[in-house]
């Protein structure tokens, strides 16, 4: 039998990947609950999982910058990542997946506070770590709390799901000759000017070689594939791998 291609993992998911792809915002729980069984298939490999969420399904804090000040509303987005979270931990040990949730904004009553070292231990005893509260500091996305993580604890490639099939030069949704690539380098995404991840959480990952594939999260099964070594999505690698 094939074996898994890696064994630490660091998922990126972006708040739609718990919503109904109907609606505009909020959550809901049936995506929630077939995300928490596509993640149980992977964990079930034997692979080390930790998830860093989005909150855009709630409240995305860089976009009312005219309304509210930008630090208050980066802070509300991290809150909103707190709720996606225990969503999902909720949704996973109903699963029978011992979860834990680290957040990076002090929160005792709910979530254990981020430490880098309790984190690698929670998964090296096979519990899905979920990181929530970005880094806990405006002016810093999800993307970069994600990579920042995912050097932290050393992980061997951080899987970006999202809506669409890979990484496009254009939005394919509004341009149907949109050209999506099978592979790219840290520095073409930065000098094509792509919006795979911030510049940030681009230079991060390029500072330490880690990979990213950006995939479809919504076509079931593809998690699973990319654990297993198929290619599908788009591979961001540096020139010498």
């Amino acid at each position: 039998m094939a074996k898994p291609k890696y064994k630490r993992i660091l998922l990126k998911l972006g708040g739609e990947s718990v919503m109904d792809p109907k609606d505009r915002y909020g959550l809901n729980l049936p995506t929630v609950q077939n995300l928490a069984h596509e993640i149980k298939e992977v964990h079930d490999l034997g692979i080390e999982i930790a998830i860093v969420f989005g909150g855009g399904n709630i409240f995305r804090g860089g976009t009312h910058e005219a309304q509210i000040d930008r630090a208050s509303g980066d802070h509300m987005g991290m809150l909103a990542t707190v709720i996606n979270s225990l969503a999902l931990q909720d949704a996973l040990e109903k699963e029978g997946v011992y979860t834990r949730v680290l957040s990076a904004i002090s929160m005792q009553q709910i979530a254990e506070p981020y430490i880098r070292r309790r984190a690698m231990r929670h998964l090296e005893k096979g519990r899905i770590v979920i990181f929530a509260g970005g880094t806990g500091n405006p002016y810093f996305s999800t993307d970069t709390a994600a990579s920042l993580r995912a050097r932290e604890i050393h992980a061997e490639v951080i899987l970006k799901g999202t809506k669409v099939d890979g990484v496009y030069d254009s939005d394919p949704k509004k341009n149907k000759k949109a050209k999506r690539f099978n592979a790219l380098t840290y520095l073409d995404v930065l000098k094509k000017n792509l919006k795979v991840m911030d510049a940030t959480a681009i230079s991060m990952c390029m500072d330490g070689n880690l990979p990213i594939i950006v995939f479809d999260m919504f076509n079931r099964g593809n998690l699973k594939k990319v654990i297993m070594g198929e290619r599908i999505g788009t591979i961001i690698y540096g020139e010498h791998n």
